[in-house]
Order: C-alpha cells, then sequence, then structure tokens
C-alpha cells in the first residue's frame, strides 16, 4: 500500500512519557518479580520510547555510551518517524543470562500504516542487577554494525495534462534543481533555514522548515535529493541568491512545468508549503512537486500519483543493504481535456491586441465540451469561467425567449425611444437614441433595451428566472472545475421587471454561462459546460430541451442582430452563418464606473461569448476569433464614466471571484516573492 512518511504536524512528534510507562510496565509488570531481568529491559524501553537516549544507554554494556544513545535517537531521526512506541513480549532467565522480546511500532507518517516489528535483546547479569548487551540488531533484526536505517522514495514522473486529442499542453522549459546531498551538510539545519528564509513564495507562504529538515535527515546521506524546482528567466535573482546558501547543490534540466495555453485552466506547480500540503493532503510532502492552480492542483493526486517508500538498511557508503519494510505506490495517470488545439491558439489570438482585460469561451453546442478557454490582461484570474459580469442587452435572447413561451410573437408590434419609464423605473438604450423599429425581432436585433423593457411588463413574475434557468443560468452546474454560472433575481415589479429584461438589475454572469447559453440557442438543447474527458467530468445539472418554436424564433432573431443589426460587425462572409448578440454595459461597481464589452453568439459547431473590461468592439473581435486574424488594437478611447441612465445602481456587479488560477508562469519578478512557477521538485 501506498503511505506519507512525513505529513503530520509537530504536535505529533511529542510523546507521553507517562503513556509510554503505561504501556511498557502495564504490560509485563504482572508477570515478573522485580529479582529478575525485566526492570533492566522496561527501564531501557520506557526511555528509549520517551526520547531519553542517555537514560536508555546506561542500561547497556559492551560499548561506548554516546554511541549507543547516538544510534537509539537515530532511529527517529532516520526514519523522520512521528511516534515510536515500544511493547514488552516476554523475558527469558538462563541463570546469569536472559533474552528479552519485545515488539516496535513506527509511525512514519499520517494516514500511513504503522512500521511493525519484533527485536529481541539479550541481558547479562552485572552485580545485583541487569545490563543489556548492545548490538545493532536491538533496533531491528536484521541492522548490523556500521549501518543505519535510511528511508528511499521512488517518485513516478508526473503524467501530463492533455488537450482533446490526448496531446501534452505542456511544454519542458529550463529549470534548476535545487537539492543536496545530506551526508555532505556540515550543518543541515543551518542550511534548510536559510533556504527557507530565502525562498518567499507569493502570498507570504514559507516551505516548511522542520519537515523539509526532517526529510533531509532521513534521506539516503550520500544521494543528491531535490528539494525545489526553480524555471530559469532573465535576470532571475532568486536563484542568484540561493547560490549563496552554503550546502545547496543544482542540476539544469528541462521541467515539462510551463502550460502552453489556458494556464487558468491547466494550472501550475508550485512549492509545497504548509498549508498547499494541507490542501492536497497525504502523502506528499515538502520537495514533492504539487498543484498549486487549476487542472494541475484538482487532480493532483491522479497526476502525481503516489510514491512508493522502501525502508532499508545502509552500509556507510550509503549504499543500500538490506530492504525491510516497504510500501507500494499507485502510478500516475494523464488527464484529458476538451480542449482544441486548433481553436485555443485563435481564441489568444483573436484577445491578444485588446487593450482591456478580456476573456473569451467556446464550448461545442452538441456535447458541452469547452474547447477553448483565454484570460488576457486578468492578472491570473479564471474570468472566463469564473467571472462576474452584468450581461446587459447581451441577454436579450435569453428575455426574448421568456416572451416567445409566454405567447408574445415575434411579430408584436414595440417601439424603440430613446428612453422609457417603466414602473417608476428609466430605462435607456445603450445608444442613447432612438430607433424606428415595427416588431418585437426588430427591436431585439437594433438592441432596443426600451422595448424589450416594455415588453417585459407582459411577462408573468417567474417567467424571466424561469427562462434563464433554461439556458443553465442562474442554477447550480456541479462539475470539477470552478465555474460561475450566474445570478438572475426574481422581479417583485414591472421595474425590476424591465431592468432583468435587458440584463441589469442584478442580473451577472460569466462568459462560460454566456457561451453554453448561446450554444443551446444553436442545438436547442442546454447542456452543461465540462473541460474534462478523462477523468469523465458530470456536472451534476440536467440537459434541458429548449422548445422548438421558441429555437427556430430565437435563431432567426440572433442571425438577424449579425446580419443587420448591433452586432454587424461579426457578419464573417465565410465559413458558415454567424448569429449571435452583441452589447455595451456601463455599470458600478465599489462605487467605480465601469464597463463590459459583449458578443455572445455562435457559428456551425461553435458557440462563444467574448467579455471586455472596457469599451470595446466586441463583434469584430468575435470576426477576428473566426476568421483566426489579429484585431487591430482599438483606440485609446478611455470608458465612458457613468453608468448606463436610470439603473439606478441595480445594475451593480458584484465583488469580483477570484478564482482559483494561478499566475502565467515568469509574470511575477522573483525579485518581490518567489517565481510562481517555483516547483519542489521530486516530479517536475
Amino acid at each position: 500500500m501506498s503511505m506519507n512518511l512525513r505529513g503530520r504536524s509537530t504536535a505529533r512528534r511529542t510523546i507521553s512519557a507517562g503513556a509510554a510507562v503505561l504501556l511498557v510496565g502495564g504490560s509485563a509488570s504482572a508477570c515478573f518479580a522485580e529479582q529478575s531481568a525485566m526492570p533492566a529491559v522496561r527501564d531501557f524501553l520506557v526511555a528509549w520510547e520517551v526520547g531519553n537516549y542517555p537514560a536508555a544507554a546506561g542500561h547497556t554494556m559492551g560499548a561506548d555510551k554516546a554511541e549507543v544513545a547516538a544510534a537509539l535517537g537515530g532511529v527517529r531521526s532516520q526514519l523522520d518517524a512521528a511516534a515510536l512506541k515500544l511493547g514488552m513480549l516476554k523475558v527469558v532467565k538462563s541463570g546469569d543470562t536472559a533474552t528479552a522480546q519485545f515488539s516496535v511500532k513506527i509511525d512514519l507518517g499520517e494516514n500511513g500504516e504503522p512500521w511493525t516489528y519484533n527485536s529481541s535483546m539479550n541481558l547479562q547479569r552485572a552485580g545485583s542487577g541487569w545490563k543489556i548487551k548492545w548490538e545493532p540488531s536491538i533496533i531491528h533484526p536484521s541492522l548490523k554494525q556500521g549501518q543505519r536505517l535510511a528511508v528511499v522514495t521512488q517518485v513516478p514522473p508526473r503524467s501530463p495534462i492533455q488537450d482533446q486529442n490526448s496531446k501534452t499542453v505542456l511544454k519542458a522549459v529550463p529549470a534548476d534543481l535545487v537539492g543536496v546531498v545530506p551526508g555532505h551538510l556540515k550543518d543541515p539545519k543551518a542550511t534548510i533555514d536559510r533556504m527557507v528564509k530565502t525562498t518567499k513564495i507569493e502570498g507570504g507562504r514559507r516551505l516548511d522548515g522542520e519537515r523539509l529538515l526532517g526529510r533531509v535527515r532521513s534521506a539516503p546521506p550520500q544521494k543528491f535529493l531535490p528539494l525545489l524546482t526553480l524555471q530559469r528567466s532573465s535576470g532571475d535573482k532568486l536563484i542568484e541568491r540561493l547560490r549563496q546558501v552554503d550546502g545547496l547543490q543544482f542540476k539544469i534540466v528541462n521541467a515539462p512545468i510551463q502550460p502552453q495555453f489556458a494556464p487558468e485552466v491547466v494550472g501550475e506547480l508550485g512549492a509545497a508549503t504548509a498549508d498547499r500540503l494541507q490542501q492536497v493532503g497525504a502523502p506528499y510532502q515538502p520537495g514533492d512537486t504539487i498543484g498549486v492552480s487549476g487542472l494541475q492542483l484538482l487532480l493532483q493526486r491522479r497526476l502525481a500519483g503516489t510514491p512508493s517508500i522502501e525502508v532499508v538498511a545502509q552500509d556507510p557508503e550509503g549504499n543500500d543493504v538490506t530492504p525491510l519494510r516497504s510500501w507500494s505506490g499507485h502510478d500516475p495517470a494523464p488527464v484529458v481535456t476538451t480542449l482544441d488545439r486548433r481553436i485555443q491558439p485563435r481564441a489568444d489570438q483573436a484577445l491578444s491586441q485588446v487593450k482591456y482585460p478580456a476573456s473569451l469561451v467556446a464550448v461545442r453546442p452538441g456535447t458541452g465540451d469547452v474547447l477553448a478557454v483565454s484570460n488576457h490582461r486578468t492578472g491570473g484570474r479564471d474570468e472566463a469561467m469564473e467571472g462576474h459580469y452584468p450581461p446587459g442587452m447581451a441577454y436579450s435572447f435569453v428575455t426574448a425567449d421568456a416572451l416567445l413561451q409566454n405567447g408574445v410573437p415575434k411579430t408584436t408590434q414595440t417601439e424603440c425611444p430613446a428612453t422609457t419609464n417603466v414602473g417608476g423605473q428609466t430605462v435607456s438604450n445603450p445608444s442613447g437614441k432612438a430607433a424606428r423599429t415595427s416588431t418585437f425581432e426588430r427591436a431585439l436585433s437594433l438592441n432596443c433595451a426600451t422595448s424589450l423593457a416594455q415588453l417585459a411588463t407582459k411577462l408573468p413574475p417567474q417567467a424571466l428566472v424561469q427562462s434563464a434557468a433554461r439556458f443553465g443560468l442562474g442554477k447550480e452546474w456541479g462539475g470539477l472545475f470552478p465555474s460561475y454560472a450566474g445570478t438572475v433575481p426574481t422581479p417583485a415589479n414591472d421595474g425590476q421587471k424591465a431592468l432583468i429584461a435587458t440584463g441589469q438589475g442584478g442580473v451577472t454572469t460569466s462568459p462560460l454561462a454566456m457561451a453554453a447559453a448561446a450554444a443551446a440557442v444553436s442545438s436547442g438543447v442546454w447542456r452543461p459546460p465540462f473541460i474534462t474527458k478523462d477523468p469523465v467530468d458530470t456536472p451534476s445539472a440536467q440537459v434541458n430541451v429548449i422548445n422548438p418554436i421558441a429555437v427556430g424564433d430565437l435563431k432567426r432573431m440572433v442571425r438577424r442582430s449579425v446580419q443587420s443589426g448591433a452586432a454587424k460587425d461579426a457578419n464573417v462572409g465565410s465559413g458558415g452563418q454567424v448569429s449571435g448578440v452583441s452589447a455595451v454595459v456601463n455599470y458600478q461597481e465599489g462605487g467605480k464606473a465601469k464597463t463590459v464589452s459583449w458578443f455572445v453568439g455562435f457559428r456551425d459547431d461553435i458557440a462563444f461569448a467574448i467579455a471586455v473590461e472596457g469599451r470595446a468592439n466586441a463583434a469584430k473581435i468575435a470576426s477576428s476569433f473566426l476568421n483566426g486574424t489579429t484585431v487591430s488594437p482599438p483606440s485609446t478611447t478611455k470608458p465612458p464614466q457613468g453608468t448606463t441612465p436610470g439603473t439606478g445602481g441595480q445594475g451593480q456587479r458584484p465583488g469580483t471571484n477570484q478564482g482559483t488560477g494561478g499566475q502565467t508562469p515568469g509574470r511575477q519578478s522573483p525579485t518581490t516573492g518567489t517565481n510562481p512557477s517555483m516547483s519542489p521538485t521530486r516530479n517536475p
């Protein structure tokens, strides 16, 4: 079985002397008279167990007492053991000699099976008492003179994260393995203390120096023990500072640790700090490579497997002489995602010249596969999957579905004034202008917020929430990867209906949620989006079939928006017809005026959503995504100040979810903290 040899807290190292006395003395005192050899055996075992090694050595003969004390104390340090329990079995006396048998139980780590075995010792009468003839075999029957215990850990290579065609999405980059040869260290504690002090992890985290020191002391003394992997970058001062730490050694490798794309989804590997070890659980320990964000964190155990562990007897040269106990590990396995290597670069390229933070998600309508996740200038946050934005008129097709399914046909006559008052709530068109329109269908294509606000009064109170739910908005999806499905309040009056119908009034959503909703218009079925094929991601949300008549009308409406309406810049001439809606939303967040620009649509077997945190032509970005070209840099015009008139602050976006994605490798300068790609290296 697999087990962790060192994953425990300092508290577990503390052993109760009183408990030890009861364990040893209580098991034997009723069986032997005080004139026997039992008291000497009992006192020796108690002293050894509670860590009073000089006292234990005082009960021995035939060897230097200091050497005996060091050998007994070495059991815990050489195994980095959490606890040592000893139990009397029996003492057999024969004249002036005796043999004692006892049990040993060594707790080698949290959530692991203890190492248990029996050993024995020989005794000789010495005056009125008894002395133990010292032999290394007292520690373990197979241990011989000059040998020591050691823990040998075999860590399997970490498996990759792959695209939908099982091709790795990681690339190898130059890195430095930082480690030690334990037996060459003059002062192991000083070396580890200085390394920990020099290495400052992002967010103020630090390596657990005590546990790391325990690992160094228990490792084979003559073998290189890697402790960290540091990705190389120009001007990396951290590596240079570590080179000043006495005892550290460096090896140059190419480590497959950097995502080729979608870093917020793929995730990063990082230092096994104490808090991160608590998060990923046993059997990982300081010195391991562990995932710290994205899929690398969520599927750490699958990707890393578990190490195989062997306790051995070693000779003074560090050769493994005798295996004493072993625990087998579990092999790692790759993670196969739904990411499409053809589509992901197009998404990244489409956003590459945008001056504001922007994100794009593409999904396959017929399956729910997430094909591309791109975050640009988001500071490592996965806004594509978890962003909270008011959709504004990008939400119009959801409102249109509510109207169509509640008896309001697309031919309903309507007007599109610049502003309108509904239930005491003023709603304005995003353009600030009136438009000539005749039907509900035409109003949607022109982003006539005032038309939808007026038509929403025809709806029953629950209609807008029910329509949102049909498109997966405002409901929990479940599934493996963190995501935000949106929030859609239930309106209490016509004024609130007007705001919610136009994507305001507390409505928030993510690009992923909007891409999945667009996929439902394309296919006629809403499916929860998912991002891994193996292991199979099975969101708990149920598939929902949209009314086919409503879907037919919605398709025509959103096609018209691209063909001749507000989203016409997305009307790509080749590769199939594009359908979709666009919007620019001004809103307040935390007392600050903000803007988000949207395009939500589909073509053939791709549905996608784009959100830009600033005023931008999102429809034009959509065309570049579909064409695989780069959008020209937008003008440097600042986002407009102020909010859409009449929102009354109800369109305010809640605090942004920061997500679980880590920073893109190399983004943080090592002069201000450890490079985020710093990976403790036993499985780079």
